[in-house]
């Protein structure tokens, strides 16, 4: 009898596919994760059991010592309204629908803080408060 054999196809698995895969999930989770701080200051911010789900386009911030600062950049307080303005032309946003977070050093002063809400009233800005979660004692 004349039968003959099938040739046998060895599976092989190509790790190729598979490292870019995760090469790609993991840019994208750095990518992503570099926008979940609003700033790199170094604040102490006041504790607060409310939650935001809003996206801001800019960060203001004042420390301790009333240093303003718009995205991690150093602003004087003389020129902090014409440099948010120029921020927000910058980057191409709608002035009437920007929205910023002020963060504020639990040691800043209230004055500092008023100073960026005025700002921001006087642009037509809206404002959201950046605060640390805030420990709850009933939980142990």
């Amino acid at each position: 009898m004349g039968l003959k054999r099938r040739i046998r196809v060895k599976p092989e698995f190509s790790l190729a596919a598979m490292i870019d895969v995760i090469f790609l999930l993991l840019m994208f989770f750095m990518l992503t994760s570099n926008f979940v701080t609003p700033n790199a200051l170094n604040l102490q911010l006041p504790s607060s059991s409310s939650k935001s789900m809003a996206s801001p386009d800019l960060a203001v911030s004042v420390n301790a010592e009333g240093k303003f600062f718009i995205d991690r950049t150093p602003v004087a307080v003389t020129n902090l309204e014409s440099a948010l303005r120029s921020k927000i032309r910058a980057s191409k946003l709608d002035l009437k629908n920007t929205t910023i977070t002020v963060a504020a050093d639990k040691a800043a002063s209230v004055e500092n803080m008023v100073i960026i809400l005025e700002v921001a009233n006087r642009l037509h800005l809206k404002t959201i408060l950046a605060t640390d979660p805030q420990m709850d004692i009933n939980k142990k």
